[in-house]
């Protein structure tokens, strides 16, 4: 099962910020990882037409970045696995194969993830 979320990749530098208080410092989503991820969950709702997975899966990331930027493989696809919690599978936990692929596509930014039972 395929799900392709529309938008370009946010890395989760930009969008995880941390505060501290005292000597405790704390990582939060910001307003714009807030959106963002609303927005990957209202699109994973169009596409998933079944109940949320319970089993183990195997996932499959495409990330397809709008330049050729250094962009680390694993700074974008955080906030997509936890977008998808509760509507593809009941929890990012269930994953226990990931296949990350970065590739490049100015007109057309996306991530694209097919999310296979094991």
């Amino acid at each position: 099962m395929k799900i392709t979320l529309i938008g370009k990749p946010m890395s989760t530098n930009s969008i995880y910020k941390t505060m501290c208080r005292g000597n405790f410092p704390s990582r939060y989503l910001s307003a714009k990882g807030k959106a963002l991820k609303e927005d990957y969950q209202w699109q994973a709702k169009q596409q998933w037409q079944c109940e949320p997975l319970q089993c183990p899966i195997s996932v499959v990331i495409n990330t397809y970045h709008d330049n050729h930027r250094k962009n680390d493989w694993d700074n974008f696809h955080k906030l997509s696995m936890d977008a998808l919690t509760g509507i593809c599978y009941e929890d990012d936990s269930q994953i226990e194969q990931a296949i990350v692929t970065k590739h490049y596509d100015k007109e057309n930014p996306r991530i694209e993830i097919e999310i296979l039972p094991i």
